[in-house]
């Protein structure tokens, strides 16, 4: 080979090297985003460079950045890219063809050639608008089609995303007089969702036994079966603090017995707190537990594990009980519990827990003056049928959007209208 051509050969292979490296400053440099720029969240301090996706990609796109070529491959973060030919987005995200536009958080792209930002509007020639969300995941794009864990969820609108909440802001909420949202959840979509909604506090309660599992009792759940529930809510969210309640037998026989059974939640699951109930006889475990660095949020009131010894299904806490039940308060408060949850307690009454006591309240049945709310999800969406107990509010039907999502799905592949063409490889 002549030594020019060699020259020529070689420079070529540099710069293919040069466009297919990690190094930021190949990269096309990502359009500025305010909401990104935190000073206080390092995290959040600008683009970091991500793999690209697919085979033989070349500069990557970087937070939304689309690359500038034709052919590459620019899937990053869910985005898609917005070149000729560029590969299709994965996650749900539109696909960009030759000549198409690109949505990036929903928003239009530009045209074969052109960057978007996230959040932002497309470039000049920005063809019809967005493509329907259409992926080509399952298609050897080497991203499983069954749903790719926490790494797939896409912010929205380029927004940064808050910092995670910790039991000392709960308490700055009660301070400032700020009521707050409690709900359960027991798998990776809905505390995705629910952390999005801005929902500080999830609850992996033991009500998984009615609510997953189809138990009648709360009593029949056991640590291994919610310790993989608790694994997946800690894995989806980001801002939320999870909390994992401690089942019936798990730690009633000891300070160390709830200490091991803390530990192995905090360890296997990642939650951030646990929840356990009683009064006075639960407050050696409590000491032990916060003293280990584990913090614990009380639960008095009705407590589910206890419905043979209470007779049932029954408000605690009226006349006599009262007092009681406000000196378990404060013991509990006492022994380091960071919040405490009150369930069917007359409101008067867990009105003036709430004040005795420097901890947040959390009520279920329990009146309009603790400090914060919190409900089973699937009665607060309405996806469980029959009969509502008193202190639930439905805000959604969602059983009957699933029933009829369902019924018309069975009539369409009945009738062969699904699968179309257009979801055929």
């Amino acid at each position: 080979m002549p030594a020019e051509q060699v020259t020529s050969h070689r420079a070529a292979r540099r710069a293919q090297a040069a466009a297919l490296s990690p190094n930021p400053d190949n990269l096309h440099p990502a359009t500025p985003n305010p909401a990104s720029a935190n000073p206080a969240n390092p995290k959040s301090a600008g683009p970091a460079y991500q793999p690209a996706s697919g085979t033989n990609a070349g500069p990557t796109a970087v937070h939304g950045q689309s690359g500038a070529d034709a052919g590459q491959s620019t899937a990053v973060h869910g985005q898609a890219g917005s070149d000729a030919g560029a590969s299709t987005a994965v996650h749900g995200q539109p696909r960009s063809d030759a000549g198409a536009s690109t949505a990036v958080h929903g928003q239009s792209g530009a045209d074969a050639g052109a960057s978007t930002a996230p959040g932002q509007a497309g470039g000049a020639d920005a063809g019809p608008g967005a493509v329907p969300p259409v992926s080509d995941v399952g298609a050897d794009t080497g991203v499983a089609p069954y749903g790719g864990g926490r790494g797939e969820r896409a912010v929205g609108n380029g927004a940064k995303r808050p910092r995670r909440y910790r039991v000392h802001h709960l308490r700055d909420f009660k301070s400032r007089g700020e009521k707050w949202a409690m709900l359960t959840a027991y798998d990776q979509y809905t505390a995705e969702i629910f952390d999005q909604a801005g929902i500080p506090v999830l609850l992996v309660g033991d009500s998984a036994a009615n609510n997953v599992y189809g138990y009648d009792t709360t009593l029949r759940v056991t640590v291994d079966e919610l310790i993989p529930l608790a694994r997946a809510v800690a894995n989806a969210v980001d801002r939320a603090l999870v909390v994992a309640d401690l089942p019936f037998g798990s730690y009633q026989a000891s300070p160390e017995q709830a200490f091991h059974t803390a530990v192995r939640f905090m360890k296997e699951a990642g939650v951030h707190a646990v929840k356990l109930e009683g009064g006075r006889t639960v407050v050696p475990m409590v000491e032990k537990l916060t003293q280990s660095g584990i913090p614990v949020m009380a639960h008095i009131g009705f407590t589910p594990q206890s419905e043979h010894s209470i007779g049932g299904y029954r408000v605690q806490g009226r006349g006599e009980q009262a007092a009681g039940l406000i000196d378990d308060a404060v013991a509990l408060a006492d022994a380091g519990a960071f919040s405490l949850v009150l369930e069917m307690v007359p409101g008067d009454v867990a009105a003036e827990i709430t004040k005795r006591i420097p901890i947040p309240t959390i009520g279920i049945g329990a009146g309009r003056d603790t400090d914060a709310q919190v409900l089973v999800w699937q009665d607060m969406a309405g996806l469980r049928s029959g009969t509502m107990p008193r202190f639930v509010k439905q805000y959604a039907d969602l059983r009957g959007v699933l029933t009829n999502a369902a019924t018309t799905y069975a009539a369409e592949v009945a009738s062969g209208a699904f699968p179309g063409e257009e979801h055929t490889f």
